[in-house]
């Protein structure tokens, strides 16, 4: 079985103060955007040791495989474990093949793409028919940002991130991504903003952002943007400031870190001015390479068994 599942930008991430578990509360408006991992599940013989997961990861070169776990801490091998357990079947081996395009470690969420994947692909392969609710519930247990990549579309996430509310985003918008050569921790960006902000307030919503989304008006959104995190990702990864400035010189109507980062994201007004915002910062030298894409949709969705 073979699922297919989006990369994510962040239109607004408001971070609130560190709880006492260790997490922050978030306001999170996801956007699924059209650059795809597709991961292929299917049962394995069993090995000498018992069950396991066997993973193995393909792409582009410039996809920095060498930075994918392939063991069992694997997010989308956990994610088959979990389907695995709800089937009755804790020992049953699985191979999981994943195709990458989505940056590894570049703040778009791709590691956990693969485990809303898997969720779904091992559901399939085993016939467990748990249902959406049932494989939200087993998203969220494996991270923040694994249940909207089952949704997709557009949605703000609470707490964690994990507590969805589909937003209305009848528009399309177009997307540059300026992708990095090295990579940056999500834990260590968010150290950094506890340093930085430790005065954070409780994180709020912008009814601005959520009327331009509404009214599918790419400047009306291009104002609205922001990511708290982002002068945490600047201050450990000051070279950013120049990718960011690059895409605003070449046209892009707003830019920003996205997510953790390092990827950073670049709204235009047309897929035309897109393509120009990309030639332009593929020829500044400020990134490794670009990518475009667009916005908003579906989340993980089989495409072939």
């Amino acid at each position: 079985m073979t699922v297919r599942v989006p990369a994510k930008v962040n239109l607004q991430l408001a971070v609130g103060p560190a709880r006492e578990d260790g997490y922050h509360d978030l306001v999170n408006v996801f956007h699924a955007v059209s650059l795809f991992d597709e991961v292929t599940v299917r049962e394995a013989r069993p090995s000498a040791g018992g069950g396991a997961t066997r993973v193995s990861v393909h792409g582009d070169i410039g996809s920095h495989l060498d930075r994918v776990p392939l063991g069992e801490d694997n997010l989308a091998a956990r994610a088959a474990r979990l389907v695995a357990r709800e089937a009755g079947r804790p020992d049953a081996p699985v191979d999981i093949r994943i195709g990458k395009s989505i940056p590894v470690a570049g703040g778009m969420a791709g590691g956990s793409a693969d485990a809303a994947a898997a969720l779904v692909g091992c559901d399939a392969l085993w016939g467990t028919a748990l249902g959406l609710p049932r494989l939200l519930e087993l998203a969220a247990d494996l991270g923040s940002d694994v249940p909207f990549a089952l949704l997709g579309g557009t949605a703000v996430g609470t707490g964690r991130g994990e507590v969805l509310t589909p937003l209305a985003s009848p528009g399309r918008f177009h997307w540059v991504f300026a992708l990095s050569g090295e990579g940056l921790s999500t834990p260590a960006v968010f150290a950094e903003y506890d340093r930085l902000r430790p005065d954070a307030p409780e994180p709020q919503g912008d009814p601005a952002l959520t009327a331009a989304l509404a009214a599918g008006d790419a400047r009306a959104l291009a104002a609205a943007l922001g990511n708290d995190l982002q002068a945490a990702a600047l201050s450990l990864r000051p070279d950013l400031s120049r990718v960011l400035d690059a895409g605003l010189a070449a046209g892009a109507l707003a830019g920003l870190v996205s997510g953790s980062g390092p990827t950073c994201a670049f709204l235009a007004g047309s897929a035309e001015e897109a393509a120009a915002v990309a030639r332009a910062l593929d020829a500044s030298g400020a990134c490794e390479r670009t990518v475009t894409a667009h916005g908003d949709v579906p989340g993980a969705r089989p495409v072939r068994s």
